[in-house]
């Protein structure tokens, strides 16, 4: 097996627009060994507006902590460079801009599929400014959700009264081997959407608020 770079090197000044959903799609790409990656450990150096580098590099317990910083570091070491003042350009942005280098690590450091590790991310992200334990609720439905919820933090050894930014890599990936346990042992739980389930919550509430004004407009007739 190759563990070295191949001689391929994607290099772009991504519009600030587009940069995150790209680097989002292209670190999927190096989790599945395709597109780009299907030569091997292909690095890329690109640019980001300054707070987004930031975040793709933060350590735990950093205020720039995020779901771009667990994704992007569980699949590649990542570097800033340098940083080009926003002077620089013509025209000029309001910000200055950053010059990332990654390059994919020979094996992740949290060995689950991509979907699974970007659905557990995000979900303990949802609400950063509260304990992790809020965040990690929304992968469960609500029957049963706080049991499930205290299963998966004792399981994976993780204190429910973190914030997510203090989480450390090793703690994200018991988080994700725990879910997936659970998911194989109970195959309809990786499907379950929060926030589908908020939108059936309200309209079910929509539909029982409006009845009694149908029914007292039939007895009027």
């Amino acid at each position: 097996m190759l563990t070295e770079p191949p001689d391929i090197h994607i290099i772009g000044n991504l519009p600030f627009s587009v940069s995150t959903p790209l680097i989002i799609k292209w670190l999927e790409n190096v989790s599945k060994k395709d597109g780009p990656f299907i030569y091997g450990r292909t690095q890329m150096t690109l640019t980001f507006q300054k707070e987004v580098a930031e975040r793709l590099i933060a350590n735990p317990g950093g205020k720039q902590r995020s779901r771009l910083s667990i994704m992007a570091q569980h699949l590649c070491t990542v570097k800033n460079c340098f940083v080009i003042p926003g002077e620089a350009f013509v025209p000029k942005p309001e910000v200055d801009v950053a010059v990332v280098h990654f390059t994919p690590l020979v094996q992740p450091k949290i060995q689950q599929p991509f979907e699974l590790v970007e659905k557990v991310v995000r979900s303990v992200f949802q609400f950063r400014r509260k304990y992790c334990f809020r965040g990690l609720e929304t992968l469960f439905p609500q029957d049963g959700r706080l049991k499930r919820t205290e299963q998966l933090m004792m399981t994976a050894n993780v204190d429910p009264t973190l914030r997510p930014f203090q989480l450390s890599m090793s703690q994200f990936r018991n988080l994700c081997d725990t879910y997936r346990k659970m998911c194989d042992e109970d195959p309809s739980l990786f499907a379950y959407s929060y926030r589908e389930e908020l939108k059936q919550n309200k309209k079910m509430r929509n539909l029982l608020k409006n009845q009694p004004e149908q029914t007292e407009k039939e007895n009027q007739l």
